[in-house]
């Protein structure tokens, strides 16, 4: 109850409140702030003008009791479902001024809708985050990785919000795979609303998380609080669209500043959803390209886990040939013959050396004699097949 009190009377990663609660205890934290005993005159400001609007301990109780009618419940650090990662936020410092990149400590409680435990679910997870104005590109790209993930039973986590955070949660859930939604407001307050039905989904088959009582609203900057979460939480965070000024951006220095895999989809050069992931990785030597689920699994899995392929073209039966066969098949002319001396003359070689080669290749299939002289054969004149092609959408639309 006093952490919940905490919570309320100043926002979540608040390093005063947090430091205080790690010296002292949650309740003697509660009666401290209550009673006025703040070091800092703006924290002490903020309480004072909280706690006018409601005593902090009934405003817990009433919190407390509209999550059980609600379903929710809430987690504290001493239990056994509490995530770990979040502990790494107890370090974190970052080089960027400002309140909210200051107060980044870690959540004094987690509210949670849904069964699974909440640490077993963040065990393996991965952040799939991004614009809100998605172009089709970033869809499609998003919901090819978070099936991906699902497939290979990792949790996608995301925000809930429309654009890359809701398709990653749609495709996860298509998969029949587990999804978190990280929320910035009450885990029975859907934001925005037009994604109230998937949020319910959520509910139903993974998890809804806030640091925020039940009926509390989503104010612009607990957006920013709330990305330091997602990025402690998980293994690893994939931005898979951007523009220049976006909350996905913010998420990823902490993502760096916490040394967790910084990823981010390459995009158009002309699309302005793509630009801040281009500065992301120009900014970023940690961050890390990744075009497929291939490319995150090979980066969160285990060493030697996933094992993404090297990007190349298309095989061919010429692939393996030797350098002087090779050069003896170059010769050969695209339509009609040649003799020995012919070929022996344009590939630059000996005639001995073209004969040998020739025999190879007349058993490799690639020439055939024909009227005394030397033709390619059917196989060699087949295009080169293309295995670098995007991959099939594997998701309802």
């Amino acid at each position: 109850m006093a952490r919940v009190a905490l919570t309320w009377l100043a926002e979540p990663g608040n390093r005063i409140v947090w430091q205080l609660v790690q010296a002292h205890g949650a309740e003697e934290t509660l009666d401290r702030l209550i009673g006025g005993d703040i070091p800092e005159a703006s924290l002490r400001a903020a309480v004072a003008s909280r706690s006018s609007s409601g005593d902090p301990r009934r405003v817990a109780e009433y919190a407390l009791r509209r999550a059980q009618r609600l379903g929710a419940r809430v987690v504290v650090p001493s239990d056994d479902e509490w995530p770990t990662g979040v502990q790494s936020l107890a370090t974190l410092e970052l080089d960027v001024g400002g309140r909210i990149s200051r107060d980044v400590r870690p959540p004094l409680c987690l509210w949670v809708r849904g069964s699974r435990p909440l640490g077993d679910a963040f065990e393996r997870s991965v952040a799939v985050v991004g614009a809100r104005a998605a172009t089709p590109y970033g869809l499609h790209v998003t919901a090819d990785i978070a099936y991906g993930l699902a497939e290979q039973e990792w949790t996608v986590v995301s925000g809930g919000a429309f654009g890359i955070d809701a398709a990653a949660h749609r495709a996860t859930l298509a998969a029949g795979g587990f999804t978190v939604a990280v929320l910035a407001c009450g885990v029975d307050r859907p934001y925005p609303v037009g994604n109230a039905a998937l949020f319910e989904q959520i509910a139903e088959s993974g998890l809804l998380m806030s640091e925020w009582p039940p009926g509390a609203e989503p104010l612009r900057h607990r957006f920013l609080i709330r990305n330091r979460v997602i990025a402690a939480a998980t293994a690893g965070t994939v931005v898979a669209e951007a523009a220049a000024r976006s909350g996905a951006v913010q998420t990823m220095s902490r993502v760096v500043a916490l040394n967790r895999r910084a990823m981010v989809v390459p995009g158009p050069v002309t699309s302005a959803m793509s630009v801040g992931c281009h500065e992301l990785l120009r900014r970023y030597p940690q961050a890390r390209l990744v075009t497929g689920v291939a490319h995150v699994l090979d980066e969160v899995g285990r060493i030697g886990e996933y094992l993404a392929e090297p990007a190349r073209g298309g095989d061919h039966v010429r692939d393996g040939l030797d350098e002087e066969s090779a050069l003896v098949l170059e010769a050969v002319p695209r339509r009609g013959i040649a003799g020995p001396e012919q070929l022996a003359a344009r590939a630059g070689l000996g005639l001995r050396t073209v004969l040998r080669r020739l025999s190879l290749l007349e058993i490799k299939g690639l020439v055939v004699r024909r009227d005394g002289g030397i033709a390619l054969a059917a196989l060699a004149r087949t295009p080169v097949a293309r295995t670098d092609t995007p991959p099939r959408t594997r998701f309802p639309a």
